[in-house]
């Protein structure tokens, strides 16, 4: 996932917006010729990402800059830990700096708290998915953040798989005619993508069922009508659950006998990881 274009663009344009016609502070006060070394530094605990990305950025702003990691992503940190050290020009490490710590420590919330919703429902086969609310230009990262938290990963985009939501069935005349729709379109385009639906009654579940789908998602039911939806589909298809699910909530989804929970929450409501980078 990091070796991406879309990545390599990303930095280019964070670079940019940092930047723009020069670092007037390190530029002025600090040689051009000096190098030296920085650390980063871990100050909270949690579960570390962004160590690969920060090699990326390093060698795309300057080759030069030599990178010794001691922790890689998807560990857990604490306090005192230091993830690497990175070493040159010591006006390319300060160019760089905001933005490293920027990304990895948003990124290292993600996978901490993806982790911690892993966490909620060990001992079960439901699996933690991320969702399509991810920041504008960093879902690929947001993601990859997600999968070293221990989670995986729904649909990227709109573009590798179909999910037909509650708008989709009620714009198309139904759940029936939805479906119909989706799979001459698939027909006629030579496409074969995976199909979820959602479905918001014990009726369309039952309607779905007559067709051959992949996954439903069983959105905004509780608990309890979980495990009464989770017997109507009987092992005919994947199932997922959805729609305001809690920490205090999930392992009751979980133990109603869902494949999935997807959890928007993962990616949108998330506390950034205390870190910092250390001259040295």
């Amino acid at each position: 996932m990091i070796n991406n274009t879309l990545i390599d663009d990303l930095i280019t344009i964070a670079l940019k917006e940092d930047i723009g016609d020069g670092d007037h502070t390190s530029l002025s006060c600090v040689d051009s010729a000096l190098t030296g070394k920085a650390e980063l530094l871990v100050k909270q605990k949690g579960i570390l990402c962004g160590v690969e990305l920060a090699k990326k950025i390093y060698s795309l702003f300057d080759s030069s800059l030599s990178i010794t990691t001691f922790i890689p992503d998807g560990t857990l940190v604490v306090p005192g830990d230091v993830a690497f050290i990175v070493e040159g020009k010591t006006t390319s490490i300060l160019q760089t700096e905001r933005l490293v710590l920027n990304f990895m420590q948003r990124l290292s919330g993600i996978a901490t708290q993806t982790a911690e919703y892993v966490k909620l429902i060990e001992g079960t086969k439901a699996k933690i998915l991320d969702t399509r609310k991810t920041t504008p230009g960093l879902r690929l990262l947001e993601k990859y953040a997600v999968r070293v938290g221990g989670g995986f990963n729904h649909r990227i985009g709109l573009y590798d798989m179909i999910l037909i939501k509650d708008n989709h069935i009620d714009f198309a005349g139904g759940v029936t005619a939805a479906i119909t729709k989706v799979k001459e379109y698939l027909r006629a385009k030579g496409k074969d993508l995976k199909i979820e639906v959602e479905a918001r009654t014990f009726e369309e579940i039952q309607e779905i069922l007559q067709f051959d789908v992949d996954r439903i998602l069983i959105d905004n039911f509780t608990p309890e009508e979980t495990v009464r939806a989770i017997e109507i589909i009987n092992g005919a298809c994947e199932t997922e659950s959805s729609g305001g699910i809690t920490k205090e909530s999930i392992l009751a989804y979980a133990q109603a006998g869902v494949d999935y929970i997807s959890v928007g929450a993962l990616t949108h409501q998330i506390k950034s990881l205390d870190l910092s980078i250390k001259a040295l």
